[in-house]
C-alpha cells in the first residue's frame, strides 16, 4: 500500500511541488515582511506567554524560556500541520472534482509546508538555545527522533481529520475546542512535578506531550530519554498512521459527493 503511494506520488511530483510553492507563497501573500511571519509569530507568542507565566510557573526555574519555548514550538507545529492538513481537500475541491488524482497529495504537500515553517521556527529555537545558555551536545542529533515521529503522527491525525471535515463541516469548530484543551494537557507552560507521580504517568497517554518531553530531556536535562518513551513516540506516530489510512480509504470514495 505505502509502496504504490510512493509510486503514485513520483508520478505527480511536479503537481506536488507546484502545491506546495502554491501553499507557502499563499500563505504570505500581500503580507510585507513575508517568511519572516514563519519567525516573528512563534517569537511573539513566545514573548506573551513568558511574559504571563513566567512568574506563575517559572519563577526560580532555570532556563524557563527554552522549557516555554520547546512546548510552543511541538505544540504550534502539531496544531498549524493538522489544521492546515484538515482544510486540504477541501480547499482543493475544484481540481479534485475535475482531475483523477491521489487526493492525499493535496494533505502531503500542507505537511511539507508546515515541515519548511517548523524548521525556520528551530533554527530560531537554537539560537535561543545559545543565548540562554543551554550547553549543545552531541544529544542534540536525536531530537531528529521525535521530530520524524510527530511528522508521522501529524500526516495520520491529517488523514482523519480531512476525511472527516469532508463530511462533516463542524469538525472544525470542535477541533478548536480540542487543541486548546489539547494545549493545557501537554505541560507547555507548567511542569508536572506539581502532580503525584500517578497523574504524571496520565501525562503520557498524550502523544504531544510525550514529543515535547523528549525534546526537552535532550535540550535542558542533558540526557538520553528512556526505552520507554522512544517506544512511546513511535507506536503513537505508527498507530495515527495505520488508523489516518484505514479512515481515509474508507470515506475516500464519498468525498467527491460531498464536495
Amino acid at each position: 500500500m505505502f509502496k504504490e503511494a510512493i509510486l503514485r506520488l513520483k508520478k505527480h511530483q511536479f503537481l506536488f511541488e507546484e502545491l506546495v510553492k502554491r501553499d507557502f507563497k499563499k500563505k504570505y501573500k500581500r503580507t510585507v515582511l513575508g517568511m519572516l511571519w514563519s519567525v516573528l509569530s512563534p517569537l511573539f507568542q513566545l514573548l506573551v506567554m513568558s511574559i504571563v507565566f513566567t512568574k506563575l510557573f517559572g519563577r526560580g526555574m532555570e532556563h524557563y524560556t527554552i522549557y516555554l519555548f520547546s512546548g510552543n514550538l511541538l505544540f504550534a507545529f502539531f496544531k498549524e500541520s493538522t489544521t492546515s492538513g484538515m482544510h486540504s481537500l477541501m480547499q482543493n475541491a475544484n481540481i479534485i472534482k475535475k482531475i483523477n488524482l491521489p487526493k492525499y497529495i493535496f494533505l502531503l504537500s500542507k505537511e511539507v509546508s508546515s515541515c519548511i515553517n517548523f524548521g525556520l521556527t528551530l533554527i530560531i529555537y537554537f539560537l535561543f538555545v545559545v543565548i540562554d545558555g543551554v550547553p549543545i551536545t552531541w544529544r542534540f542529533l536525536m531530537l531528529l527522533y521525535p521530530i520524524v515521529f510527530m511528522l508521522i503522527f501529524n500526516i495520520g491525525f491529517g488523514f482523519i481529520l480531512s476525511a472527516m471535515f469532508v463530511l462533516f463541516k463542524d469538525i472544525q469548530y470542535l477541533y478548536d475546542v480540542f487543541t486548546l484543551m489539547l494545549m493545557y494537557l501537554s505541560a507547555v507552560f507548567y511542569t508536572t512535578d506539581v502532580f503525584s507521580p500517578a497523574m504524571q504517568k496520565l501525562f503520557y497517554c498524550n502523544p504531544i506531550y510525550c514529543y515535547i518531553t523528549y525534546f526537552r530531556n535532550i535540550v535542558l536535562y542533558q540526557t538520553v530519554p528512556s526505552i520507554v518513551l522512544h517506544s512511546l513516540c513511535a507506536v503513537y506516530a505508527v498507530a495515527a498512521l495505520a488508523i489516518g489510512c484505514i479512515v481515509y480509504k474508507k470515506l475516500n470514495y464519498k468525498f467527491v459527493y460531498y464536495m
